[in-house]
């Protein structure tokens, strides 16, 4: 770890890694943005990126950093400890990003612009707070089960909802601006799970990009720079919505207000104190997921064998369940069959309405049933998919590296995995410096990385997850010896 607190110098640079495919439709562009702050200490390097991880999956690949980074040693004397690079985690569907090579090329472009370009600055960190715009989706259920709001398979019925997971509602920011009051750079993190997309589908930033147009649009001069937190499992309020169009942009403006909002709050300072330090991890794979599946493939049987005994196809059960909803007390036939049978001592529409009634449940069961197997068979094939990338890797344990970056009276603390809302809390609520924030899916991609506890809640981050649960205390323990290496209050 190297420290100091002296006059500080920044800057900020930009590159656009879109795709350049005619055949794939861009909605709008997606970036690689770079922060550089510099004292008489070695430089920080941020990077916020418009990808869905860092190496792992889909565009970029496993060997960007390294690639980065020894461009970073080799052409500009940068020590390649000092960088962190973090993904929005936005993934609308298809081909998004240029290739591997220019994404390295264009990545290195934009550091080495920000370090060309750096001036004399100030910096002041403050908190903002946006809760409309996303939800826990990791719903607990009554039976003390949780289940993941998703659109692979159909939400549980309400009555079997108890409560909401947490939520992180704070919006982090780092304002950086010139000697002279002008604006340069505004930092904005926020935990979130950019999934919503755009109207018609196409490439997109999603949400983050659209807070950091409204930002730039309101702050001539300024480039933002957005940094994903602990969003494993926080989905838009309005995921699941199938009333109105999928538009990720008035989400964006909310949360590009909102931060704007406590931005114009923060008093900055020239003299911080810049430091960092690093841990490289071993987290240990899990290896319970055959029994998992097993576990999983039982119920299913169980599921299949209720289905037995039924009578009614959909057809048939649609105008009946219909006639039965309209008038539940007598809805064979008209009120007066009802009391010709009473005066009669007779029970044939009674006797048919428990018949007939014993259907619908039934059939209303087997839709109960359908929906549990749509989850389980994803279930079973996510796990597999997990499994089978342990396998491959040959490996008992997962190399992680945790990076704490200390700035001034705050820090960013790294996870490369996709941690959820109550590891960060642990993490932030137990930091010394009065601004904390966690840079999750940052210098690598291990997917979810879930709460122990919640492993035998059946939820979706506890399926597709490669790591076991000791995970969380090794993770939570070298978060918090590096914050606290990284010290207490600024002078």
């Amino acid at each position: 770890m190297a420290t100091a607190s002296a006059t500080l110098r920044a800057g900020i640079a930009r590159r656009d890694i879109t795709t350049t495919d005619p055949a794939v439709h861009v909605h709008d562009r997606l970036y690689a943005t770079a922060l550089v702050l510099e004292t008489d200490a070695a430089p920080l390097v941020i990077v916020g990126m418009d990808v869905v991880a860092i190496g792992g999956i889909c565009d970029v690949p496993d060997d960007f950093l390294a690639a980065l980074r020894a461009r970073l040693a080799g052409e500009l004397g940068l020590d390649p400890a000092r960088l962190l690079v973090n993904a929005s985690h936005t993934h609308p569907a298809g081909k998004l990003l240029v290739e591997p090579p220019e994404q390295v090329e264009l990545t290195f472009q934009a550091i080495r612009e920000a370090w060309q370009q750096r001036v004399p600055a100030r910096l002041g960190w403050g908190c903002g707070h946006e809760d409309r715009i996303q939800i826990n989706r990791t719903l607990r259920l009554r039976d003390g089960r949780q289940h993941t709001i998703r659109q692979a398979y159909p939400c549980p019925p309400d009555e079997q909802v108890a409560a909401l997971g947490p939520l992180d509602a704070r919006i982090g920011l780092l304002r950086v601006d010139q000697l002279d009051g002008r604006p340069l750079a505004l930092l904005f993190q926020f935990a979130c799970h950019p999934l919503l997309g755009v109207p018609g589908g196409g490439v997109t930033a999603n949400y983050p990009g659209f807070a950091r147009e409204v930002i730039e649009q309101q702050l001539p001069g300024t480039l933002a720079l957005f940094i994903q937190g602990a969003g494993g499992d926080v989905t838009e309020v309005t995921y699941k919505d199938n009333h109105r169009p999928r538009d990720s942009r008035p989400l964006g403006y909310l949360l590009g207000l909102s931060a704007l909002t406590a931005a114009r709050t923060i008093v900055t300072s020239p003299n911080v104190t810049l430091a960092h330090a690093v841990e490289d991890l071993r987290l240990p794979r899990r290896t319970d997921s055959a029994a998992r599946v097993q576990a999983r493939l039982d119920e299913q049987a169980a599921l299949l064998a209720s289905l037995r005994f039924t009578s009614l196809n959909f057809r048939s059960f649609l105008p009946l369940y219909l006639q039965y909803a309209l008038n539940p007390e007598q809805p064979a036939d008209y009120g007066y069959r009802y009391l010709h049978d009473a005066a009669r001592e007779a029970r044939d529409h009674v006797a048919l309405d428990d018949f007939n009634r014993a259907q619908i449940s039934k059939y209303l069961h087997n839709l109960g049933v359908m929906e549990q197997l749509a989850k389980i068979e994803d279930d079973v094939a996510t796990f597999r998919r997990h499994q089978a990338i342990n396998a491959a890797s040959g490996e008992d344990t997962a190399a992680a590296e945790v990076l704490g970056l200390r700035i001034g009276d705050g820090a960013l603390i790294s996870a490369p995995i996709e941690i959820l809302t109550e590891v960060g809390l642990n993490v932030t609520r137990a930091a010394p410096l009065p601004h904390t924030y966690v840079a999750a899916f940052s210098n690598g991609y291990l997917h979810y990385g879930a709460p122990a506890a919640d492993y035998d809640g059946g939820g979706y981050e506890v399926t597709e997850c490669l790591l076991a649960p000791a995970w969380q205390a090794l993770y939570e323990a070298a978060a918090g010896r590096i914050l606290e290496g990284l010290g207490g209050s600024a002078p």
